[in-house]
């Protein structure tokens, strides 16, 4: 990229290039210089000396000239690194997770060498389901460590949710720089928050990059898994999209399919008698026209807030049919693309992306961990209360030129209660004029409109549903059969799943559940992070399955019954499970399975290392 490096390093944020400079040169009296600067709540870049951040600058076109490194520095300086570098006092566990996750500091794990079987045994293979990113994740860990795997994905391609989902205007509500895997930090994304094609060429890169494309296999269904105790492998019964089943065999099963992949379409009297195209938006596909349609957009969701203010802007009219109003959080820079400047800076100064990385998680992970927690008494907590405040200051500013809507679209739960995605810009949409907004319960559909409870009648060519997902219904698509016969949808009871991490349960050996029962995240992180956490946590249990000989490995009842009572116990404390407050993260019987209720670094440290004491060995 040709860049004038004087011009990118004086426009660079001077808190990152005092720390990278430090870390590349080993002093670090520039930091100390600026300290208190660094560590004001509300520090701005004026705050830096102009003297410390002229000397910043010559000290890093120096090290850039002699070719330098990033130097491998004591636990103790990089943790007085980090503090500068947020700006705030940081835990002893916040301090690991942040440089292992920014690729400041390299994990044990990405350095161990190829596994070495016990006893000369062959090495235990692996069976994944889905080819989206949580399963790429496992087969790079599962790579690095010499162990054999198979990707069995429905789909012609991979890529998961970003295959699947094409709608107008899809892209990720987690800026860039975080939603990427920590052995892949991409400093090259185009703007801060990618869109659907961005996401799916760097899944394409990574697949590239650590040679996976061999391992796939397109168009296979797992239709049923069954557990043989006697053998201690798993039986496959596998569905081509060509027609026809085979069978296959593995030692380990892993489920990659997540929450989110079964569409959740409404049950509206008369939608199969509509004269045009009706479609979910995680089944879009490029023919579908909008361009001069009037659209019936049903359901308010993440996937809603995005379609709706992309078609509005060609559609001859859109009418949004509304639930519930929605809580969005804002993020200014959300449109914008990353400068010339920043990306020469993120790809050319060593180190630079690792610690913009670092920064960019602290400020995404659990900065409002606080505000899912109940106040006294079930009231809203003081960091509730200051979120619904700023909140609703926002909707009330984008609401000022049609006082008449606010009523509408200001929500009476309280904020994080459901998932709160970000403005794609859905309130200027409700402003425009060939957009309105509904209220009332859809009561049917008719060939050519969508009428409402109060019998309003809509006009319509097209229908879009962004009506969500059976999330509470994990992986009731497979028929999964333990040692027992004991068939998991059974144990679950349907929509009441359950396990230990959210990967295990017992009676169901050597299977391991990505993005399973209570790990969505409802308040920061994202789910690559999830699923890098869960995919180290998969590999270290195969190495060891490997390294001693083990045949299988089933997690003990009383392992998994006091980690789903903790679940349940600070559940209760959360904002998920305010009564009357419909969401998709609860079941049946009004029990959150979706959401995970710890922080980002509670899970990265309870991920962290494989320990087999609480598994039962065979």
């Amino acid at each position: 990229m040709s860049q004038d490096p004087s011009l990118a390093l004086a426009s660079a944020d001077p808190f990152l290039l005092l720390v990278v400079e430090a870390q590349l040169g080993g002093a670090l009296d520039l930091v100390d210089g600026a300290w208190e600067a660094a560590q004001k709540p509300d520090r701005k870049v004026e705050d830096i000396a102009p003297d410390i951040r002229a000397q910043a600058i010559a000290r890093l076109e120096a090290h850039l000239a002699h070719g330098a490194r990033p130097l491998a520095l004591d636990p103790e300086t990089l943790a007085r690194l980090v503090q500068f570098c947020v700006g705030e006092a940081v835990g002893a566990d916040y301090v690991a997770m942040l440089l292992e996750e920014a690729g400041v500091v390299v994990r044990a794990l990405d350095t161990a060498p190829p596994v070495v079987p016990a006893s000369g045994d062959a090495l235990p293979e692996v069976a994944i389901t889905g080819a989206g990113l949580s399963g790429i994740a496992t087969a790079v860990y599962l790579k690095r460590a010499g162990i054999p795997f198979t990707i069995y994905e429905q789909s012609e391609s991979f890529g998961g949710t970003w295959y699947d989902n094409r709608y107008p205007g899809c892209g990720v509500d987690t800026t860039s720089h975080f939603y990427a895997y920590s052995f892949a930090i991409n400093p090259a994304w185009p703007r801060y928050f990618s869109k659907q094609g961005e996401m799916l060429a760097y899944i394409e890169d990574c697949v590239r990059r650590f040679e996976l494309a061999d391992h796939f296999r397109f168009g296979t269904t797992v239709k049923a898994a069954r557990f043989d105790a006697v053998a201690g492998r798993w039986r496959l019964t596998l569905a081509s999209k060509a027609g026809g089943e085979t069978e296959a065999e593995a030692q380990v099963l892993v489920s990659a399919v997540g929450q989110l992949n079964v569409p959740s379409t409404p049950a509206i009297a008369g939608i199969e008698s509509f004269a045009g195209p009706v479609v979910h938006t995680a089944r879009w596909t490029p023919g579908i026209e909008y361009a001069g349609k009037r659209v019936a957009l049903i359901g308010t969701g993440a996937s809603g807030v995005q379609v709706g203010p992309t078609m509005a802007k060609d559609a001859a009219r859109l009418t949004v049919f509304q639930r519930s109003p929605q809580w969005l959080s804002h993020r200014p820079n959300y449109h914008l693309p990353v400068s010339q400047h920043e990306r020469w800076q993120l790809s050319d100064i060593p180190g630079f992306v690792n610690w913009h990385r670092l920064l960019t998680i602290w400020r995404f992970a659990d900065t409002l961990y606080l505000a899912l927690l109940k106040g006294e008494n079930g009231a809203a907590s003081e960091a509730n209360a200051k979120l619904h405040k700023q909140w609703s200051a926002y909707i009330e500013e984008k609401m000022a030129s049609r006082p008449d809507l606010l009523p509408k679209v200001m929500p009476d739960y309280p904020p994080l209660t459901k998932r709160a995605p970000v403005d794609f810009g859905w309130f200027d949409m409700l402003l425009a004029d060939n957009v309105e907004l509904v209220t009332q319960r859809v009561a049917r559909i008719e060939p050519d409109a969508v009428v409402a409870a109060d019998g309003s009648r809509y006009p319509a060519d097209l229908i879009v549903l962004a009506t969500g997902f059976k999330a509470t219904r994990m992986l009731h698509t497979i028929e999964i059969v333990g040692r027992d016969g004991q068939q998991l949808d059974a144990v679950w009871e349907g929509d009441d799943p359950r396990a230990f991490l959210g990967m295990s349960v017992p009676g169901f050996p050597n299977f391991f559940i990505m993005y399973g029962p209570n790990t969505n995240l409802g308040h920061g992180g994202n789910l690559i992070f999830q699923g890098e956490c869960q995919a180290r946590y998969i590999a270290q249990a195969v190495r060891h399955l490997a390294e001693t000989g083990t045949r299988s490995l089933d997690v003990r009842d009383a392992v998994f019954e006091a980690y789903n009572r903790e679940v349940d116990a600070q559940l209760d404390t959360m904002v998920w499970s305010t009564p009357g407050v419909d969401n998709w993260f609860k079941n049946s019987k009004g029990r959150v399975v979706t959401n995970s209720p710890w922080r980002v670094v509670d899970y990265w440290a309870r991920t962290r290392r494989f320990e087999p004491g609480d598994y039962r060995a065979d």
